[in-house]
Parts: C-alpha cells; structure tokens; sequence
C-alpha cells in the first residue's frame, strides 16, 4: 500500500488543521493506521493509532482531548483534526499502516509510511 500524506501548513497558536492520509492499493479496510510525528531533534512519536474497523482508537498523551483520528474505508483515508494547536506541535507527521489491522502503539507494528506533511504553529 502506498499512502499519501497532506494538509500541513502554518498555523497560530490555537487555531486548527486537518490531516488526511489516502492509501492506494486494495484492503485498505483491513490494515490499522497510525499518525506520527517527528520534532526537529526528537524521536517520532505516535500521534494517534486506529483499528481496522475504527472500534477503537488510540492516543499520544500530549494530544488528548484536542486531536481527532478518524477513517473513511470508503475513501481510502483517514484523517486528523487537530484543534487548539501548541507550538509543540510542530513537527512532521506520518501516516502509517499496519497490516494485522490492530493499531498499535508502538513504531515496528507500522510496515508501510507516507512521506510526511510539516505542521508548524507559531506562538
């Protein structure tokens, strides 16, 4: 599967972006998928992971309660919304697909990546 990573930008303090991820390829449906991010000198860390079948959806600590993870298997998308940014939230974020479909935490479960999408929010 290949997966295409887009709606970065620049943004203030407080205000919001959306995030979409579309996937090429067949069984979309089947695979979990996960938001990473990347800040400039730091390890990637996991945004926010979601099952195949988005009966359950997961989240980093330093996002909860201001971003959304969601899925359209009918498109071949998932999205984040992502409100009340801080400045440190930017950073680059990927998208990611784990083909056993649980949406895991951690980085290994994640065998395909888009190319990632820089978000920047100014203070």
């Amino acid at each position: 599967v290949q997966l295409q990573a887009s709606g970065g930008g620049l943004v203030q303090t407080g205000g919001s972006l959306r995030l979409s991820c579309a996937a090429s390829g067949p069984n979309f449906s089947s695979y979990g998928m996960a938001w990473f991010r990347q800040a400039p000198g730091k390890e990637r860390e996991l945004v926010s992971a979601i099952r195949r079948s988005a009966e359950r959806t997961l989240y980093g600590d330093p996002v909860t309660g201001r971003f959304t993870m969601s899925r359209d298997n009918a498109k071949n998308t998932v999205y984040l919304q992502m409100n009340s940014l801080k400045p440190e939230d930017t950073a680059v974020y990927y998208c990611a697909a784990d083909p056993r479909g649980y949406g895991r935490t951690w980085r290994s479960s994640y065998e395909f990546w888009g190319q990632g999408t820089l978000v920047t929010v100014s203070s």
